[in-house]
């Protein structure tokens, strides 16, 4: 079928047509005949990517009786983000009908502003229910004479906690409208909104239920808990073109992993809540022009992340539910093309693997990491397929050549390719040949077995000074002298800590380590027992046990004392 053969409005198909949509996809094609049709209510479940902005936007468009200016078309979405995208859709597919406002109203922009784009007769709004609420007591909108209603991503508002805003919604709007409810998943929660605010919905499915993209490849790294950073950084070295998503689950974490990425080198970016709009808006114009490489996010922030050729989606931690990992491995394979989502998983998440396999119904390839070899052939491969196809300018290169080769004329062609493998490579190689293999999370239980060629230190500071792993490296080297790569793995607890320095510089670092104070104190620091211990941190174990039973017990007594002042 073609989209001029769909029984739209001219204007729509010569927007469509200029937009360079020839065929419409599955969803649009079982979605927009019966939406222009009747005032049917319509539930379409289907994949990310596939096409639902225009399967409920261009039937609503051709509905809207442009000579009336109040809200007749009400799309809720979850995020900002998706809210300005479809709001963005909804303008191109218009553009040749005149007299159709769009109004977009979210939290982070002015609420005065969006009230002024409403009251000056937009007949379509897009709006989050957080703010679209907070309107609505404001009495700056009137949705009572809405016909039509969407409710686009319903299981990820659900997921996001906006159900009571969603029925506090819906109670205002008509009886008699239609509703129009997309979802990528069909939880039992979305089936109780449909249940509850639609009449006999005809249901149209793309693909099966709750199921993920066929066209998606699944991998899971299993590494320790420690190493995730370092899988990731393997994974964007192996892959030089990647373009893609990295999922984390807190902002924090967002933003500590695109510092890291960005003081690497990688052309990466943060993407969540404690961002600004501006900020958000800046981070997502440079990605979709490629200027950003790597886009860091959290689920709430890149669900309006509507980008096609997105190569890869990297999991830094699994999402807590299964649906909401569907949504992020769709971020790829979009507008049939292929994709790879990649899970990080350690072994005290592994099971989470086999949930998301048996509710999605997907099935994870376990990969291993690429070696430090394998990763430098690969970047030297991509790096020769760029010297090949470069196009060069004769004119301006001929003017230099004799100069250049009067430069170059001691060097024989061997030398100048190994010069220029050495300019390009040398701190990719130098980082892979002095880091060691990650290998896989296998859990277990028993002391931690160090690197033969380091030495384990205890020192008695921890957690419970104010340490994390940055200050006790800060404090190894800012004492010793010592670069930080000489540093290896840094294990802190409450009261104590381990740390790893390579065994030739044991004396110096005990030498200079003597005698030191932090934070005006001083502290110990001595080469830790074969087994990875030491007797003081033993004692400092039982110590910390021994204070949480006696938490535990007090707690207990605190709560029988409440019970008997109630009983009195």
């Amino acid at each position: 079928m073609l989209f001029s053969e769909l029984p739209l409005k001219p204007e729509l198909l010569k927007a469509v047509e200029e937009l360079g949509f020839s065929q419409p996809t599955p969803v649009q094609e079982k979605s927009i005949p019966l939406l222009i049709k009747g005032d049917r209510d319509l539930i379409g479940l289907a994949q990310t990517g596939t096409g639902k902005t225009a399967a409920f936007g261009l039937p609503m468009i051709h509905r809207i009786d442009v000579k009336k200016n109040i809200v007749q078309g009400l799309v809720i979405a979850p995020t900002r983000e998706l809210c300005v995208q479809i709001s963005n859709d909804f303008k191109d597919f218009s553009k040749f009908i005149k007299g159709l406002s769009v109004a977009t109203i979210y939290g982070g922009a002015s609420m005065d502003k969006q009230s002024r784009e409403i009251r000056s007769g937009a007949q379509i709004v897009v709006a989050t229910p957080g703010r679209l609420m907070d309107m609505m007591k404001r009495r700056m909108i009137k949705i009572n004479n809405v016909s039509y209603v969407v409710l686009d991503e319903a299981d990820e508002m659900l997921n996001m906690g906006f159900k009571e805003d969603i029925d506090g919604i819906l109670e205002h709007t008509p009886d008699e409208k239609s509703t129009w409810l997309f979802s990528a998943t069909m939880p039992k929660e979305v089936a109780k909104i449909s249940k509850s605010y639609m009449t006999n919905p005809i249901e149209i499915t793309v693909g099966n239920k709750n199921v993920g993209a066929e066209n998606i490849e699944h991998v899971f790294y299993n590494v320790s808990e420690r190493d995730r950073y370092k899988a990731v950084k393997r994974i964007l070295d192996f892959n030089p073109n990647i373009y893609g998503l990295i999922f984390c689950r807190t902002r924090r974490t967002t933003q500590d992993v695109a510092d890291k990425l960005l003081k690497e080198g990688y052309n990466a970016a943060p993407l969540h809540g404690d961002l600004s709009q501006m900020q958000r808006d800046k981070a997502m114009e440079k990605f979709r022009e490629k200027t950003i490489q790597v886009l860091v996010a959290t689920d709430v922030a890149a669900r309006g992340i509507d980008v096609n050729n997105i190569t890869h989606v990297i999991n830094f931690h699994l999402p807590d539910e299964s649906e909401s990992y569907t949504h992020r491995s769709g971020r790829t394979a979009r507008a049939g093309n292929k994709g790879v989502s990649i899970a990080i998983v350690s072994n005290k998440d592994r099971n989470k693997i086999s949930q998301i396999e048996r509710k999605v119904k997907i099935k994870f390839e376990e990969g291993k990491l690429p070696s430090g070899k394998e990763i430098c052939e690969q970047q030297l491969i991509e790096y020769v397929n760029k010297i090949k196809n470069i196009k060069i300018n004769e004119e301006e290169i001929s003017k230099l050549l004799p100069s250049i080769n009067k430069s170059f004329e001691e060097f024989s062609k061997d030398e100048l390719i190994k010069r220029m493998i050495a300019i390009e490579f040398s701190q990719l190689l130098k980082y892979y040949e002095n880091s060691r293999e990650i290998s896989s999370d296998k859990g277990g239980k028993g002391p931690r077995i160090s690197n033969e060629d380091h030495q384990r230190f205890f020192i008695n500071l921890g957690h419970n000074k104010g340490l994390n792993k940055g200050g006790l490296l800060r404090l190894i080297c800012s004492n010793t002298n010592l670069p930080a790569k000489s540093v290896g793995s840094l294990d802190l607890y409450n009261d104590f800590s381990f740390f790893e320095v390579d065994k030739k510089l044991s004396d110096k670092v005990l030498e200079d380590l003597k005698g030191k104070e932090y934070d005006k104190k001083s502290f110990v620091v001595e080469i830790a027992s074969k087994d990875g211990s030491k007797r003081r941190g033993d004692r400092n174990r039982r110590r910390d046990k021994n204070r949480g039973r006696e938490r535990d017990r007090n707690r207990g007594r605190e709560r029988d004392r409440n019970r008997r002042r109630r009983y009195n």
